[in-house]
């Protein structure tokens, strides 16, 4: 991606798109303790999602191990609204508002589908909705989206150290 002299970026097709953070929304990030926050739940959540898949795969492939998968999407759903929770957070401290500022509009629109499926999950354990099989294929959906969601944060984030490298500002994202 290359800058202008205007600043924004060269994205696909040669369009141009502002810089991920303006310098005050950059100081801010920078002196939130919710960035390390976000960037120590990140990880975890992606640890418990990863042992949970496999604990979900096992049980579908074995039909042993019902109690550990069912459990690891319970975690992995109680991590999801943490980080959730404190990314809005963050996103209020950044960009003003708790949700959908434009810097993060469609991966928090994602967020959505992905908080959607987890807590279909959590609300058909509870209630009893389906057999075990089809509640722990629906949260391989949801772990599906959460990749799809992950990545999309993942992007954002190389993106904005690109912009930083590029304004000569800090690497933090």
């Amino acid at each position: 991606m290359a800058v202008g002299e205007d600043g924004y970026g060269t994205g696909r097709g040669g369009r141009r798109r502002p810089p991920l953070y303006t310098p005050a929304e950059r100081a801010r990030r920078d002196a939130s303790t919710w960035t390390l926050v976000q960037g120590v739940l990140a990880p975890v959540q992606f640890l418990i999602f990863a042992v949970s898949a496999v604990l979900v795969v096992r049980f579908l492939m074995t039909g042993e191990g019902l109690a550990a998968a069912t459990w690891s999407v319970v975690v992995k759903t109680v991590a999801l609204y943490t980080i959730m929770i404190t990314g809005a957070v963050w996103e209020k401290i950044v960009f003003g508002r708790y949700l959908f500022a434009p810097a993060f509009y469609w991966e928090d629109m994602f967020s959505m589908v992905v908080i959607a499926l987890h807590t279909a999950y959590v609300a058909a354990l509870l209630f009893g909705i389906g057999s075990d099989r089809e509640r722990l294929i629906l949260a391989l959906a949801a772990y599906a989206t959460y990749v799809i969601n992950a990545t999309q944060f993942i992007l954002k984030l190389r993106a904005a150290r690109l912009d930083s490298a590029m304004t000569g500002a800090t690497v933090a994202a």
